[in-house]
């Protein structure tokens, strides 16, 4: 067993009481209440799900096991000889609750480089896909394939005891984490880069290796460090988080539930925002004729884009009421390696005005960047051109938080999602006994 396994096993027979003694004692208490609002408009808001691996705080940002994003690239250990922590660490906060030490790092560094290698079927059926077709495609197919290796079916079906099943639903995981950076780099070489592949390095952390099998010099492995972790979990609600939940809340296993999650992650509402701004930024810069962005400037265009009934791509969150510490954490990126950058400078130029104009517009809830106002131009920045693939980086960063939700979905014996449905004549009832009832 390995180091993580070990101290994981510790730390779910210690969690395990907390969470009987919720059902048994206190399971009829109330937490909230749910109005006809949130069941027609997707649940929003509707408190149903429980994870400790993240927290969105709507001050602070995301909290990773309780830690700020600025603590967390503060407290982990680094990379070797680099400015960021290294994936192998913050792969062990997730699931422990732990700041690792650097020799815990290590183990799981060392764990991962013996499961790297993709396996051949898998490098021959993405050969055999039409090359056109749409990366992410790609990409979840590749993790269904491999569902044939998952060691959680194959217990399951030979009969295991449920209080073992997060060993093997860790196993898998463990396995898709160690493979999936390298068939991402695998997809945008053999899509993007005319078929010249890199073979990966079996002895170096993920970051480093996801780097060098793109074919992109430093710093871009500390962006992918950097990328990885600050879109790795947004809470289990989120629609890539919560169909790799339902999906595995049946018993199906990490590949199934992975693949379905990155299936929803492609969907327009999702993932794809960060190209979405990326391709308004762009089109803000050819409007202005490439001049350097002066406030002056910015502020016209901006107040422009609103009074002709348009919105600022990439401003405004539905939960967070400042700044997203994931913007900042990339922006100083930015300022130290490119601050020369022309579309950083657009970006860091809206950053200075968009906010207040939003305020004096009184409109938003929130004027302040999310991530997505940041990520596309860093990418971009270092040759990553070809939109359809950011999808598949935020995957990889992804699947960090997901695959770590269900091992502790199964260590605490969560049982199958199954919400009930109303018909529209039963809320329509419900609302009229409402407004019979406010008149009495």
């Amino acid at each position: 067993m390995s180091l993580l396994k070990e101290r994981l096993a510790q730390k779910i027979e210690e969690h395990r009481p907390r969470t009987a003694k919720l059902l048994k004692e206190f399971s009829e208490v109330k937490v909230g209440e749910v109005n006809i609002g949130q069941i027609i408009g997707g649940a929003r808001d509707v408190k149903s799900l429980v994870t400790d691996i993240s927290y969105l705080d709507p001050m602070e940002g995301i909290r990773f096991r309780s830690y700020t994003i600025p603590e967390v690239l503060a407290k982990l250990p680094l990379a070797e000889g680099n400015e960021y922590p290294c994936i192998e660490s913050f792969w062990w906060l997730l699931l422990t609750g732990d700041v690792p030490t650097r020799e815990e790092a290590q183990s799981v560094r060392d764990e991962f480089n013996t499961k790297k290698i993709i396996p051949q079927y898998v490098i021959d059926l993405l050969r055999r896909i039409p090359r056109d077709t749409h990366p992410m495609t790609m990409f979840s197919t590749a993790v269904l394939a491999m569902q044939r290796e998952s060691k959680f079916s194959r217990e399951y079906a030979s009969g295991m005891n449920k209080s073992d099943y997060w060993k093997p639903m860790y196993d898998d995981a463990v396995e898709i984490m160690a493979k999936l950076p390298s068939i991402a780099a695998y997809i945008y070489r053999m899509k993007y880069r005319n078929d010249t592949l890199i073979p990966p390095n079996y002895t170096v952390d993920i970051g480093t290796n996801f780097a060098h099998m793109m074919g992109i010099g430093k710093p871009y492995d500390d962006v992918a460090r950097l990328y990885f972790i600050l879109h790795s979990d947004h809470e289990s609600g989120n629609a890539s988080a919560h169909t790799t939940h339902l999906v595995a809340s049946t018993l199906s296993d990490a590949y199934y539930s992975l693949s379905a999650g990155l299936n929803a992650l492609a969907g327009p509402l999702h993932g794809l925002a960060t190209q979405e701004f990326l391709r308004w930024l762009q089109d803000v810069v050819k409007k202005l004729d490439g001049k350097e962005p002066t406030e002056e400037l910015m502020k016209k265009f901006v107040w422009d884009t609103l009074n002709s009934g348009q919105v600022i791509p990439g401003y405004g969150h539905a939960v967070l009421r400042k700044t997203d510490p994931r913007y900042e954490a990339q922006r100083q990126f930015c300022l130290k390696h490119l601050p020369d950058d022309k579309m950083f400078k657009y970006v860091n130029m809206l950053y200075k005005v968009v906010p207040d104009i939003l305020l004096e517009q009184g409109k938003a809830k929130n004027p302040w960047p999310n991530v997505d106002a940041q990520s596309g131009v860093l990418q971009w920045h270092f040759g990553i051109k070809e939109y359809d693939f950011y999808t598949v980086l935020f995957g990889v960063g992804r699947a960090l938080g997901v695959l770590s939700n269900i091992i502790w979905d199964r260590a605490l014996y969560y049982p199958l999602e199954r919400p009930k449905s109303l018909t529209t004549t039963m809320l329509e009832d419900i609302a009229a006994k409402s407004i019979s009832g406010s008149k009495v």
